[in-house]
């Protein structure tokens, strides 16, 4: 028995094209490593936020089932490789999880079979990394024996307006072959596919729509610190600029970057450069700058304590939303953990408040999580907005006469202090 799908990966990347893949009519199998995942997923439970409860009941309704025993890949017409793509411990791309998928497919891969790969990497990784270790593994050759694809995962969580169906596609295959193939899956619940001219194009291209988000974001952030040096408003400057009907585009300055894209992907492409004998130093000036955001942050917690006579250590400073974006309970790199960590090494008493995050720990230190909100507020020596959570009154936070450091430009009256 054969199945079209078997997705490899169920996170953030891999439900929602599972989800999607269900609901065109594709039948559809997760495989994970994790027996936690597995298990929720089969009795209905969802782990990722984009995709609820009712999404998932109609998926197992429609015959998904999830898996940790990757025997299931050798039923597959269609191997998609949603693994995550993160950094080392010392900074550099980790492709452990890329190479272990690509290893166990090959083991099962069988002729005919098309393989896909949307995890994010610098370029020559399709040709490079995954297609030898499959070719090695199968004895089968790429383009003639199976079709291998990349095709960029472009999920953006909580993004209401956009998603798999109708976010445009990159499709990208080691042969023109292959990109058929990759045209004729994607094309079975995708409404717009994009055809690059070869892997490494695809590749890059992801590389560079997060990257151009990662450095306009450093440019405002830097803006953000000249404006505080000159007595600037620097929420004035961008509403005035953003006003331009041509040739701007809005970006809006805050604590850091998180997420796994923003951060992250840059790396890669500044890794791929070093081993071309080529330096991004617009990649390495905007990470030098977004990183320096954290400790500007709490910076100006203590200059605004020491206003009040106050010193950071032993003060009792809220953080107010830690996930990476609003509405959304991703903390993945999120700019909360060093601002926290900086925090809580000049002896701050560090809490934490967030409707859409269980848990918060720093550095193996959980941080004590405060509900309910007024009662949080009033405890406070210092608010700290990172996240403007939807559900976050503004006014009435802003109101308590509580010192508010809001890093969104979203508040306003006589104790708060924007960013």
């Amino acid at each position: 028995m054969s199945v079209d799908l078997v997705v490899v990966g169920l996170g953030y990347v891999g439900l929602p094209l599972a989800s999607a893949a269900c609901s065109a009519g594709v039948t559809t199998v997760g495989l994970d490593v994790s027996d936690e995942v597995v298990a929720g997923l089969n009795a209905g439970r969802s782990h990722v936020g984009d995709v609820p409860e009712a999404a998932v009941a109609e998926m197992v309704a429609a015959g998904f089932t999830a898996t940790t025993d990757p025997a299931v890949l050798a039923t597959a017409d269609t191997v998609v490789l949603c693994v995550p793509t993160g950094l080392s411990a010392s900074g550099d791309p980790d492709l452990s999880a890329v190479r272990a998928a690509a290893g166990t497919v090959a083991a099962r891969l069988r002729a005919g079979t098309l393989v896909v790969l949307e995890s994010t990497s610098h370029p020559g990784t399709t040709e490079e990394v995954v297609r030898p270790i499959l070719e090695r593994g199968s004895g089968l050759r790429v383009g003639e024996d199976f079709h291998l694809v990349y095709s960029p995962e472009r999920i953006d969580p909580g993004n209401e307006r956009f998603s798999m169906h109708n976010t445009p596609k990159i499709i990208s295959g080691c042969t023109p072959l292959c990109a058929k193939y990759g045209v004729a899956f994607y094309g079975r619940f995708v409404e717009s596919l994009v055809v690059s001219r070869g892997t490494r194009e695809a590749e890059m291209a992801k590389l560079l729509e997060n990257s151009y988000r990662y450095v306009n974001i450093a440019l405002v952030n830097e803006v953000a610190l000249f404006c505080d040096r000159m007595g600037i408003d620097v929420w004035d400057v961008l509403h005035c600029a953003g006003t331009k009907p041509f040739g701007f585009a809005p970006f809006q300055p805050g604590p850091g970057v998180g997420g796994h894209c923003i951060p992250i992907d840059p790396r890669y492409l500044e890794s791929k450069a070093r081993s071309a004998g080529f330096t991004f130093d617009t990649l390495s000036a905007a990470r030098a700058v977004n990183e320096r955001m954290p400790s500007h942050v709490v910076l100006r917690a203590a200059a605004l304590l020491a206003e009040r006579g106050a010193a950071l250590a032993g003060s009792r400073v809220l953080l107010l939303g830690v996930a990476y974006k609003p509405d959304v309970a991703d903390t993945r790199e999120s700019p909360a953990y060093p601002i926290a960590r900086e925090l809580l090494a000049r002896g701050a008493r560090v809490s934490f408040h967030d409707p859409e995050v269980a848990e918060f720990e720093v550095d193996g230190r959980p941080i004590r999580k405060e509900h309910p909100l007024p009662e949080a507020l009033a405890d406070a020596d210092l608010v700290v907005l990172l996240q403007d959570h939807s559900c976050y009154d503004l006014v009435e936070i802003s109101s308590t006469g509580r010192a508010l450091l809001d890093t969104r430009g979203k508040s306003a009256g006589g104790s708060v202090t924007l960013l």
